[in-house]
């Protein structure tokens, strides 16, 4: 007889439970709640056997219906009955074995195999079945000191038990009046995505405290409780510069020509920029200002000077006034991310010898260092270089049309490589990512780079000359255009020659310099007024078949000074407050400067693709050049506004009409350029969304196959009803258009108006009424937000009346996108799955071990995440609560900050820092079918992607495909060397020289 099915039976053996009886259950499913509840003491095991014999079965709509569960609850409490009735076996098991019985005479009288009775006996057996109980009394423990205590994934990997497990310990302690709630909150640095948290609750404690997220403990303690010395910070708050030490080079002494730079003197250990030459810095000074720029290296300061400030202001200005004010924030006082300190971007040295040292040393004579780095030398070299089509948009059709192509091209051959791929849940892998990035294309509108395109860091020369550029990435003589971002128009973009031999040039920035450039102050002005404080450009080499139209300056923008034309005076009131005047009338400071910023851009780029002519568009780029500066250098933008007439250029260029060809209203985006990013708010939806296809039964004719169909959120729609926190007023809206109001302290009236929510069994519609039914509520219904070009299915449709040619080349190329995004889900969904083999999992038994301890160290940092995303999200809400008017861009930096800062404490790692790495033997295994599907998805999600991909691809490749000759023809027409195409396509420079002869 076999052990397992000789055990089964007997713990369905209703006959031999009888005299001993089961368990007592409580909780909300005592042991089912449909039309047929468990009574006269059967248990559920007897209860799901009994409806077997009448042909019941296991199905989803089933179990819903008899027992008021999902399939995973009813899973989670067979187990548990499974386990119980097996302790009650044992223990009479053991009771016989006390009385003398052996186990053949123990097998005898209960009818069941020796084997089986010693399998009873097991201690390593009876271990397993009393896990979930062990681990009920040890979460039960933790959350009666903690309360709330984080019960999500991951956790049962921390415990070292199964996810089953876990559950069914979970369900003992709702059974014993514990709570376990769900629920979902905003991640720290991207708000439109969402952390999900899981949290084991003891009695009493509503769902939704779990929000209060500082309460959620976790059952690991990970924050060092010895005040951080086992971790070293990474970020110290700033050492500050003595005053006397710092120089001010004005305007009128040159200070204008080099405005941002920041030179300091050169062997000074409190002011080392490590190994490199130049870095973007900032440096605190006097414990109340710091100075904020580009940091290079000087040999001509005055004795006793260390640090030279420039600066475009005059000497009407103290030293200190040129400065800008450190923010009341001890994590932030710069109001901007520093580089980690294991980057570079604090440092520790010894003030006797001036050696750098660790920030964790004990050494006495340790002192920080008064640099503090946002960014260093080699870390714009990293930025990504596509084109953004609000420069390639304002230049030829035909140049727009090559990159375009390229990119197009580029994304084609990629796909191509992805179907080539062997093993099919890597290719669905991929193929998902792939959907996404071409979605995600559609919306951005970026070209392929042009040949050697890179963003540079700029440095002022004052030695070169107003057509020259020092740039040691690209051969002396090289033209090069130059743009940065905001970009105006073509007339913004200087035509510069490289000279790498300047001196000055070679001595601040090096001959080496990979990501920084030279200009002096007029190019640099012509660059949409860019200073050197960590401004950046967009480097482009010309040739013969990359031509970049380069206009002369704008009539209208020479001598243009923003910060002359509409700066004010300051005045503080008997409150300390700053009001801002000009020409004697008081004005608001701009707070919203990316908003403002997105206007005035989208109207130049609708402008500029109307035809608008020289005096309109500078009219529109001198108001951007006010807007840009506006919030930092509080200038006076509406007047700016009226006095180029901004509301007159919105009419023309952006009117608004309705369906019988009236004027509605005027601005906003008007062409698919500027309207693809455009926010929308759709209706809210929930879940995973599904692929449109033709043989399912959710199929959409009305949207393309392939293309995502999401289920709109089950609650979609809410009562209109406001609460005022202050005085505890509720209000609340009818359909009629009344208003009913009561405070949250008047019983009578909560039980009366509270919203109760209905459902039209005919119709299915959900409303809203009041505990009567007479009263029906105004609702609402939630949104999420989106783009404008995410939520077409025809980019066409974002199409001015005017029909650009440019509009039109963009319109398809997203067309294009969002036809590979579809085709790549069309053939995701079809491509099936690696048979899982008995055999291969006996074969690689090791490998799968391995791959096991693999995945659970990589998942463990799960629930690492999900506590420094909490602790993150806390510390964030209190200091938007303390400054309720802070800008987003501030907002920005410190949750990056706070982020950055707790995922340290609490040792959460980066993925390329916890990426599985995968042996070739390891790989046999998977390709053999060792590992299941659903496994294979969390490696490949803690893996490096690149490696994977590799592994996959097919082992011989014959010639080339069409796509891939396309792509290569695509780089030519770039102006792409042979040499450079055959690196990027992984082949000899003669093969790339035969494909565009026409050779196969």
């Amino acid at each position: 007889m076999n052990t397992f099915s000789d055990l089964d039976s007997l713990l369905l053996d209703e006959n031999f439970l009888a005299h001993y009886g089961t368990p007592r259950h409580s909780g909300r499913y005592p042991w089912g709640s449909g039309e047929n509840p468990y009574q006269h003491g059967q248990d559920f095991l007897s209860r799901v056997e009994a409806l077997k014999k009448t042909g019941w079965e296991e199905t989803p709509e089933n179990i819903k219906n008899e027992f008021g569960l999902t399939t995973g609850q009813y899973r989670t409490e067979k187990s548990l009955a499974k386990d119980e009735r097996r302790m009650l076996i044992v223990e009479h098991v053991k009771s016989l074995r006390s009385d003398g019985l052996n186990n053949s005479e123990i097998g005898r009288k209960l009818g069941i195999n020796e084997s089986t009775v010693r399998s009873l006996l097991n201690a390593s057996s009876e271990s397993k079945m009393k896990q979930a109980r062990n681990t009920a009394n040890y979460l039960k423990k933790q959350v009666d000191s903690k309360e709330m205590v984080d019960v999500g994934t991951g956790v049962e990997r921390e415990l070292g038990i199964s996810k089953e497990k876990l559950e069914q310990a979970l369900t003992i302690l709702t059974r014993e009046g514990y709570n376990v709630y769900g629920g979902r909150f905003s991640q720290a640095t991207n708000t439109s995505q969402k952390t999900t948290q899981r949290v084991l609750c003891k009695p009493g404690i509503e769902h939704q405290e779990i929000y209060d997220l500082d309460r959620v403990k976790t059952i690991n303690d990970y924050i060092s409780r010895d005040g951080g010395d086992t971790f070293e910070r990474k970020f110290t708050y700033p050492s500050s510069l003595d005053s006397k030490r710092l120089a001010i080079c004005y305007a009128e002494d040159g200070g204008l020509e080099k405005d941002g730079l920041v030179e300091i003197r050169r062997g000074c250990p409190d002011l080392s920029l490590g190994e490199s030459r130049y870095s973007q810095v900032r440096i605190m000074v006097d414990g109340k200002k710091y100075i904020k720029g580009m940091a290079v290296y000087s040999d001509d300061l005055p004795d006793g000077i260390d640090v030279r400030f420039n600066t475009n202001k005059t000497k009407d200005k103290s030293k200190l006034e040129v400065l800008k004010d450190i923010k009341d924030d001890p994590d932030n006082p710069f109001g901007s991310l520093i580089k980690d300190a294991d980057q570079g971007g604090q440092y520790w040295y010894d003030s006797k010898t001036g050696e750098r040292i660790s920030g964790a040393s004990d050494n006495p004579n340790k002192k920080l260092g008064l640099i503090n780095k946002r960014a260093d030398e080699g870390d714009w070299d990293d930025w990504k270089d596509a084109l953004p089509s609000q420069f390639l948009g304002k230049q030829t059709k035909t140049l727009a049309e090559k990159q375009l192509n390229l990119a197009k091209a580029n994304k084609m051959d990629e796909y191509a490589e992805i179907c080539s791929l062997t093993n099919p849940t890597v290719k669905k892998y991929y193929l998902e990512k792939f959907a996404d990035g071409c979605d995600a294309a559609a919306v951005n509108l970026q070209a392929a780079a042009l040949p050697h395109q890179k963003y540079h860091v700029i440095i002022p020369i004052p030695s070169l000359k107003d057509n020259e550029i020092y740039a040691p990435k690209y051969p002396h003589g090289t033209k090069v255009a130059l743009i940065r971002y905001p970009h105006g128009g073509t007339f913004e973009i200087p035509i510069c020659t490289v000279n790498n031999r300047n001196k000055d040039a070679i001595k601040i920035i090096g001959p080496l310099a990979q990501d920084a450039v030279g200009i002096n102050a007029k190019v640099a002005a012509r660059l949409s007024g860019a200073d050197f404080d960590g401004d950046t450009a967009m480097v482009i080499p010309i040739s013969s078949k990359v031509k970049i139209t380069s206009t002369p300056e704008l009539a209208g923008l020479k001598g243009f000074d923003p910060k002359l034309k509409y700066g004010g005076e300051v005045k503080i009131d008997s409150n300390g407050e700053k009001h801002y005047y000009r020409d004697g009338h008081e004005y608001k400071v701009m707070k919203n400067t990316q908003t403002e910023m997105g206007k005035i851009s989208n109207l130049i780029t609708d402008m500029t693709l109307a035809g608008a002519d020289e005096n309109e568009l500078a009219r529109a780029v001198r108001h951007s050049m006010v807007v840009i500066d506006a919030e930092k250098h509080k200038l006076d933008y509406k007047a700016s506004e009226k006095d180029n007439n901004i509301a007159q250029l919105r009419k023309d260029y952006q009117p608004k009409y309705d369906e019988n060809g009236n004027l509605v209203r005027s601005g906003g985006a008007s062409t698919i350029l500027s309207r693809a990013k455009g926010e929308t708010s759709v209706p809210a939806t929930q879940g995973t969304p599904k692929v449109n296809l033709k043989d399912k039964s959710w199929y959409d004719p009305s949207r393309p196959e392939g293309s995502l169909i999401y289920k709109t959120a089950d609650d979609l729609y809410y009562p209109n009803r406001t609460i005022d926190k202050k005085t505890g007023t509720v209000t609340i809206k009818t359909a009629d258009g009344d208003t009913i109001k009561y405070n949250t302290t008047d019983k009578a009236s909560i039980d009366r108006y509270t919203p109760v929510k209905r459902k039209d069994n005919t119709t299915g519609e959900v409303y809203y009424t009041d505990r009567t039914g007479k009263i029906r509520y105004e609702m609402k219904m939630r949104t999420k937000k989106s783009t404008k070009m995410a939520e077409t299915d025809d980019a066409y449709t974002l199409v001015s009346e005017a029909r650009h040619p440019m509009e039109l080349l963009y319109a398809q190329y997203a067309n294009d996108m969002k036809g590979l995004a579809n085709k790549a889900r069309i053939e995701m969904s079809y491509t099936g799955k690696i048979a899982t083999s008995k055999e291969a999992k006996s074969k690689y038994k090791d490998e799968i071990d391995s791959l096991d301890t693999k995945l659970n160290d990589a998942l463990k940092n799960t629930v690492k995440e999900r506590t420094a995303q909490r602790m993150a999200n806390v510390e964030i809400n209190e200091k938007k609560q303390s400054n309720p008017d802070m800008k987003t861009s501030d907002l920005k930096k410190i949750s990056q900050q706070a982020l950055t800062k707790y995922r340290q404490q609490v040792g959460s790692v980066a993925r390329r820092d916890r990426a599985i790495e995968i042996t070739d033997r390891e790989w046999e295994a998977i390709q053999s079918g060792a590992i299941s599907e659903n496994k294979l998805k969390q490696i490949l999600n803690n893996a490096n992607p690149d490696v994977l991909r590799e592994r996959s691809m097919p082992k011989e490749k014959r010639g080339i495909s069409q796509v891939q000759i396309n792509r290569i023809k695509a780089y030519a027409a770039s102006d792409y060397t042979l040499q450079e195409i055959a690196d990027k396509m992984n082949l000899s420079v003669s093969a790339v020289s035969k494909y565009l002869k026409g050779g196969n």
